[in-house]
């Protein structure tokens, strides 16, 4: 195949006060014409400043290609200065950034950016520049372009922000589009259709992608080739069959095992510490020490990258011709994959009705004021229970009230109308302070941002004792600090960390500490708002290992608030989906995703990326039509209608009721 991009030896440094960091380096790496290339590793491996790199977007003052070339179209673009790039940017090689909202200039309208665009690079009229801004809005899925060229970014919702931004790139024709990480902060439902975007926009103008992403799930379906990097370096690089159904490097073992699979409940194979400081990168292997099967060589001397096939390499001293045989941990063959999908999965103790509920949610409702006369129903007339010692999920899209019932239930958001019971005694209404204290130590909360929800300003010791302290737990400073290196041990973390500040931790320790807080006033409830969004997957599945062995040794019961429907199913006994203000379906979690029931249900689970390529060029989706109506005007009768396929005359006149559709399977649908 015809090479349209080729980096050599790439090495790029950051000047920081604390010493130069060597974020990329000596990457090799090439891009076919028409292919899909996926760059997958944990956060700092150095994917992004690679494709920064491509585009010579670094930040002029501290960041310094080092040495190495990018070869693109006979040009080394290393050499070319920033006005010869500016001819390449956004004509040749355009990119689509993680977050479309701050992509975006709120102050202009989406027509003028995309215009912008057109008549730098091409020689053509305002007016042709416009009519062609309304050709790819219309081609990036964007119904009724002509009105919604004239409108601003904060008038689209997430996605459709997003294929605003997949029309910049597009605007003037780019042979080569870098995606980074396109989908992240995107719902599963809304994350599918962009991936089907980008599939079908390469077909229709054979364009090369590149993205950047740590979903496995999002490779499988999307890409042709598959690189895997890790501090810096590309550790293996192959096709995603070969990378998938054969990988050789212990990394890529343990960034699959981490993965959840959705037809079985086997721990999460986490991949121990974390990674190295790139301002003294180790010497040898980068990833010896968090390999268990590590040799004296990967800490002498780098691997070199051993070649497999054509088209697959791996640096690892195990693939050495004098190396022991070591079989990939719980390896899944493409052959064993093919017959977990057959297989009846591993079920756990269903949860039973005779069972005594911890929580008691009847009716309830929070609506928020907004605007004038505009009423926001964020949370409108649910009722279920919670029984002691499950785990409940709770998913749906963004705005669809998930973590407004969480804050409703633990009292940080007073309920505008129905009933939450603990132990059988009411949440809300009047409360004196000591009853408030009490309940305040009963439930606690795992926050979904672990740098935003740690005070900067204090000790790892001081943020984990503050509720020691005001719970008056310990008696002596002594008895104190006991408690929390205690804590600190319990999440995986040690002593030493106790003095630290919140800046100095990795996210996934981060969340480590939020949860030892979380824990140090020994409550029986957690509500865990998205505590695993904003972290990789590696470090996902070390958080949720730790949430499952903290639920059995001391008995907790948890309230699992995600969006990720795959590591819901992983750690729920059973499992609820709110759409719009309103809970459509629960069910243990093996019910529900065996036979969902609710079409939004149906439509959520075959949107979930799955981390196999076959699986995902075989099953079907469901596409979900429009975006999630707004809760200040929800439409009447079911409020899934207007996007559902089965919808009838009586769905928008009659509400449907919340049934028992079958044991302990409830659903608010007219279908049943």
């Amino acid at each position: 195949m015809e090479k349209l991009l080729e980096i050599n030896n790439l090495h790029v440094s950051f000047s920081t006060y604390a010493g130069k960091v060597q974020a990329v380096r000596g990457v090799n790496l090439h891009l076919n014409k028409g292919e899909t290339l996926a760059i997958v590793g944990e956060s700092g491996s150095g994917k992004s400043v690679t494709s920064k790199t491509i585009m010579k977007l670094l930040p002029s003052n501290s960041a310094k290609i080092d040495q190495g070339e990018i070869l693109f179209d006979g040009k080394d673009l290393v050499n070319l200065s920033e006005k010869e790039m500016e001819k390449v940017r956004g004509s040749e090689i355009s990119m689509i950034f993680q977050d479309p909202m701050t992509a975006l200039n709120p102050t202009m309208t989406v027509g003028n950016q995309i215009t912008e665009s057109v008549l730098t690079h091409q020689k053509v009229t305002k007016k042709q520049a416009e009519q062609r801004a309304v050709e790819l809005l219309k081609l990036v899925g964007i119904p009724n372009a002509e009105a919604r060229i004239k409108q601003y970014p904060h008038q689209f919702s997430g996605g459709m922000r997003q294929r605003v931004v997949i029309a910049i790139a597009l605007a003037c024709n780019p042979r080569i589009l870098i995606a980074d990480e396109p989908t992240t902060a995107l719902d599963v439902t809304i994350q599918a259709q962009i991936l089907d975007l980008m599939k079908d926009i390469q077909k229709k103008t054979e364009t090369s992608i590149i993205i950047i992403t740590h979903d496995l799930g999002v490779v499988a379906n999307i890409a042709d080739r598959v690189a895997v990097m890790y501090a810096g370096k590309i550790v293996e690089t192959g096709t995603v069959e070969e990378v998938f159904y054969n990988p050789q490097h212990p990394y890529t073992w343990g960034l699959l095992g981490s993965m959840p699979n959705m037809e079985t409940r086997e721990e999460l194979v986490a991949i121990p510490g974390t990674p190295p400081d790139l301002i003294n990168p180790p010497i040898g292997d980068p990833f010896a020490e968090r390999n268990e099967y590590a040799l004296k060589v990967d800490y002498l001397r780098e691997p070199p990258m051993f070649k497999l096939s054509e088209t697959h390499y791996a640096a690892t001293w195990l693939l050495h011709g004098k190396a022991p045989k070591i079989e990939r941990p719980t390896a899944l063959t493409k052959k064993q994959l093919s017959v977990a999908t057959l297989e009846k999965p591993e079920t756990k103790e269903p949860t039973t009705t005779h069972k005594e509920p911890l929580l008691e949610i009847r009716n309830l409702k929070k609506y928020f004021k907004s605007g004038k006369n505009e009423v926001l129903k964020a949370v409108d007339d649910i009722s279920f229970d919670i029984f002691k010692g499950e785990t409940l999920g709770l998913v749906g899209e963004s705005g669809c009230g998930k973590s407004t019932t969480g804050r409703t239930l633990m009292r940080l958001y007073e309920a505008t109308e129905g009933q939450v019971l603990y132990e059988k005694e009411e949440v809300h209404g009047k409360k004196n302070a000591a009853q408030l204290k009490q309940f305040n130590r009963k439930i606690q909360m795992i926050f979904q941002d672990p740098y935003a929800s740690l005070n900067p300003r204090k000790t790892v010791s001081d943020i984990i004792a503050e509720g020691i302290d005001i719970h008056g737990l310990a008696k002596t400073k002594e008895e104190r600090l006991q408690k929390v290196y205690e804590l600190l041990e319990t999440v995986g973390l040690n002593k030493d960390h106790a003095n630290r500040y919140p800046h100095e931790f990795s996210g996934g320790q981060r969340q480590r500490i939020g949860i030892a807080r979380a824990l140090a006033v020994e409550p029986e409830f957690i509500i865990a708002d998205e505590p695993i969004s904003a972290l990789d997957v590696s470090i996902q599945a070390q958080v949720v290992n730790l949430m499952k062995k903290l639920q059995k040794e001391r008995g907790l019961t948890y309230l699992f608030i995600a969006h990720d429907l795959s590591m819901v199913k992983h750690i729920s006994d059973r499992v609820g989906v709110m759409y719009l203000g309103s809970m459509v379906e629960l069910a243990s979690s093996d019910d529900l995703y065996a036979e969902p029931l609710h079409p939004y249900t149906q439509a959520l689970l075959s949107a979930v990326p799955v981390p196999d390529p076959d699986r995902e060029k075989t099953r079907e989706r469901i596409i979900l039509e429009g975006d999630l109506p707004s809760p200040s005007n929800p439409p009447s009768g079911c409020r899934f209608r207007t996007r559902c396929q089965f919808a009838t005359e009586t769905c928008a006149q009659v509400v449907p009721q919340w049934k028992e559709a079958k044991p302990n399977h409830w659903v608010a649908c007219h279908l049943f």
